[in-house]
């Protein structure tokens, strides 16, 4: 991805922020599929974001700053979906029944026995695909902090699902 389709899609161009987006998109879904536990979900968020980035790329300061910047904006619309009401439904004996993931059970298990920011570093780095130095400037945390809070919560996962 070149600094210059970003800075054409900061002009305004339509056409360079579509590229920037077919770029993005497998990443940012994958991100907020494994962050929210359903398709539906995910989407809901991919979209807010992509719409959000589009309206606000004219802000953004730095076009090195691009991938940092638009998974910061994920992340809060991945929040946000995560702050409204779970779907729910009645089964037949009249219990109450969460439909939020599609998700193997043991993974979702895995992942709900973690810090919301041990979840984060987690999908960024195994589902998103970046780097701890990557992962370090998104959260503005210590790259050390990282990669010890990601090995630390691999190694949980594991023992858990061990």
């Amino acid at each position: 991805m070149g600094t210059d389709m970003i800075s054409r899609a900061r002009a305004g161009d339509k056409q360079a922020f579509a590229q920037l987006y077919a770029q993005y998109k497998d990443k940012l879904f994958r991100y907020a599929y494994f962050k929210l536990g359903n398709e539906q979900d995910a989407q809901d968020a991919v979209s807010d974001c992509v719409v959000e980035a589009y309206l606000g790329i004219a802000a953004l300061k730095s076009e090195k700053a691009f991938s940092a910047w638009i998974f910061q904006i994920l992340h809060r619309c991945c929040c946000a979906i995560l702050s409204r009401p779970k779907d729910m439904a009645l089964e037949d004996d009249g219990s109450l029944v969460y439909h939020d993931s599609h998700l193997a059970p043991e993974l979702k298990e895995a992942l709900a026995i973690l810090s919301d920011e041990d979840r984060d570093i987690v999908l960024l780095h195994v589902v998103a695909g970046y780097k701890t130095r990557e992962i370090a400037t998104l959260l503005a945390l210590n790259h050390a902090t990282v990669r010890s809070r990601l090995s630390r919560a691999l190694a949980k996962m594991r023992e858990f699902l061990e």
